[in-house]
């Protein structure tokens, strides 16, 4: 079982910086691939990026690759994702995943096993 708490959202205008964490408990933490989503209202969650649980792979949708950047720390249990050069169509409501099944790092929301509750990211212009 893990258990996920996203922090580090807010208000930002066009062109700033975020980084957002996700500070995870229980025991398994360190062989889950972590991933991060959002949703827009009105909209369905979409993938933003993963990690695999040694950081060793990572993977973005298109439409952040370049400006956002998936990182963790297993010794404290936590993944993050900076985001740069924010847009307006950046915000959303962003939520951290983990990934129970080894060896491999889905952008498929369905394949994720744990979800936190996820923080607003609200970019203006």
């Amino acid at each position: 079982q893990v258990q996920l708490v996203e922090s580090g959202g807010g208000l930002v205008q066009a062109g700033g910086s975020l980084r957002l964490s996700c500070a995870a408990s229980g025991r398994s933490f360190s062989t889950n691939a972590m991933g991060w989503f959002r949703q827009a209202p009105g909209k369905e969650r979409e993938f933003v990026g993963a990690i695999s649980w040694d950081g060793g792979s990572t993977r973005y949708a298109d439409s952040v690759k370049g400006r956002f950047t998936i990182s963790r720390d297993n010794a404290k249990m936590t993944v993050y994702l900076q985001m740069d050069s924010l847009k307006p169509e950046d915000t959303a409501v962003y939520f951290c995943a983990a990934d129970r099944a080894l060896f491999r790092v889905p952008m498929n929301p369905r394949e994720y096993d744990y979800w936190g509750q996820g923080t607003q990211v609200t970019v203006s212009s």
